[in-house]
């Protein structure tokens, strides 16, 4: 499929200023202020050219009226704000369709902000770790006869921004309000407002993490930049000798409403169209929290969006325990039949399945926006053209 993700002119809401136009006004600038590595310089350009006339297109006509419009391409760059609506939701569908009926905890996994540095200069290999150190501390703790004595399901999502675009890795993670024995026969349910302790999940992330950095570094894995292994080394140690903040509460909208949540992000990066305010004096501001916002330098606002183009390749989104994909026809069936013959179904969630649908019918069902009408007299009448000679000179901004 070619064609858009989401509607452009009046077939919905357009922000007043997007993405695009600042990376087509200041990503030069940008490009002459910063070295940028290569998958951070193609994210930029499929950007700038996304829904635009170079990526070529076609005409929505209406053989009622004769209202025409063009439609043009997306570019499909998973960093890209305008992109990636339809892919999420299907995500969404095919992630509820798999939640176990029982409730579930929301887990917060977090990069100390002495190894952020560290992170920039090495993210697969930083991300990869904070993925494993998470996981394992989630898995080993629920397998503790003494927390559980059960395997956890666990979906995991990286982000690494705040709302101010500031770098801060960290992992969201959707963790099962229980867990399967290790012989399948019994599902053990963990307490309604109560899965680990927070202290032991900090502690036991802390020394994985740490343990797993040095690993790398005794092997000449990481790239330290002016640092020194020495200066590393004397960070780790530090960090050693504090406490790992693990942030853990049950959702009370259910699974389902932490899948929603993480919805938003998977398909995406740091900020969306919606949330720019303006563009004006070669300065953005863009909307933060709490009804509040920020200002910057138009190039350094791109020099914190850029920060957050993943390496080509890098999997955000993964899965463990139960949830791993080894497990889904297997151990994750065993444990939703013992789980439905219990009855244990206050948070199961109902959604409505999205597979069979092409991408006009699924934007339909999320948005109410219908391709096959006519936006000027509302006639079901809309057939696809060829662009004209002059719809397809490359736009300034579109």
């Amino acid at each position: 499929m070619h064609g858009c993700d989401a509607p452009t002119g009046a077939r919905g809401a357009r922000p007043g200023v997007k993405l695009g136009d600042i990376v087509r006004l200041h990503g030069d600038a940008l490009r002459r202020a910063h070295v940028l590595t290569p998958h951070q310089h193609a994210a930029l350009r499929a950007i700038e050219r996304c829904r635009t006339a170079a990526l070529g297109g076609h005409l929505d006509v209406c053989l009622q009226c004769g209202h025409a419009e063009p439609a043009y391409n997306s570019c499909r760059n998973r960093h890209c704000p305008k992109c990636q609506a339809l892919a999420q939701a299907r995500w969404v569908a095919a992630r509820s369709a798999r939640i176990l009926p029982t409730h579930s905890f929301h887990v917060v996994f977090t990069l100390p902000a002495q190894l952020r540095a560290l992170a920039r200069a090495n993210p697969h290999e930083l991300f990869d770790m904070l993925f494993a150190a998470a996981s394992e501390t989630l898995l080993q703790l629920g397998r503790d006869p003494q927390w559980l004595g059960a395997q956890l399901g666990i979906t995991a999502v990286l982000h690494t921004w705040t709302r101010e675009l500031v770098f801060h890795p960290h992992v969201h993670c959707i963790v099962t309000g229980g867990g399967l024995t290790d012989d399948g026969s019994t599902w053990i349910s963990a307490r309604r407002n109560f899965l680990l302790p927070v202290h032991v999940m900090g502690a036991l992330f802390r020394g994985k993490m740490l343990s797993k950095i040095r690993r790398a570094l005794q092997r000449g894995r990481l790239e330290l930049g002016s640092s020194s292994p020495q200066h590393v080394r004397h960070t780790l140690d530090r960090l050693q000798a504090i406490g790992w903040v693990v942030y853990a509460k049950r959702p009370f909208g259910g699974a389902l409403q932490i899948v929603r949540y993480l919805g938003r992000y998977t398909h995406r990066t740091g900020i969306s169209n919606q949330r720019l305010v303006s563009l004006a004096d070669d300065k953005v501001t863009f909307r933060t929290k709490d009804g509040k916002s920020l200002t910057l330098p138009a190039v350094e606002f791109l020099a914190r969006f850029v920060a957050h183009v993943l390496p080509p390749g890098f999997v955000r989104i993964r899965h463990f325990g139960l949830m791993a994909p080894a497990n889904v026809t297997g151990r994750l069936e065993r444990a939703r039949e013992l789980l439905m013959s219990r009855r244990v179904a206050s948070d199961c969630p109902t959604a409505a399945p999205v597979d069979r649908l092409d991408w006009r019918q699924l934007l339909a069902r999320l948005t109410g926006i219908d391709l096959g009408r006519c936006t000027a007299c509302g006639a079901m009448a809309v057939v696809r053209r060829p662009l004209p000679e002059l719809a397809r000179a490359p736009p300034e901004a579109a």
